[in-house]
């Protein structure tokens, strides 16, 4: 099964990262969010999973499907 994409604030380094869910190495590492939230997106497109996106202080803020949704919004 793929594993989703997080985008999170590492403090330590004092840098946005993409982590797969389950993983401590991140697969990418960047200055700024919004750096961060394009790799991420481009990366949760091409597996066809979920892209959480967390606050600096950890709680998610968003979330985007980009594979299957089972429970897709109603019209």
């Amino acid at each position: 099964m793929a594993k989703n994409i997080h985008t999170v604030y590492n403090s330590d380094r004092e840098r946005w990262e993409n982590k797969r869910e389950g993983s401590g190495t991140p697969l990418s590492s960047h200055r700024t969010k919004d750096n961060a939230l394009d790799a991420g997106e481009r990366v949760a497109k091409d597996r066809s999973v979920e892209h959480f996106i967390h606050g600096k202080d950890g709680k998610i803020q968003e979330r985007n499907s980009y594979g299957y949704d089972p429970f897709p919004p109603r019209g």
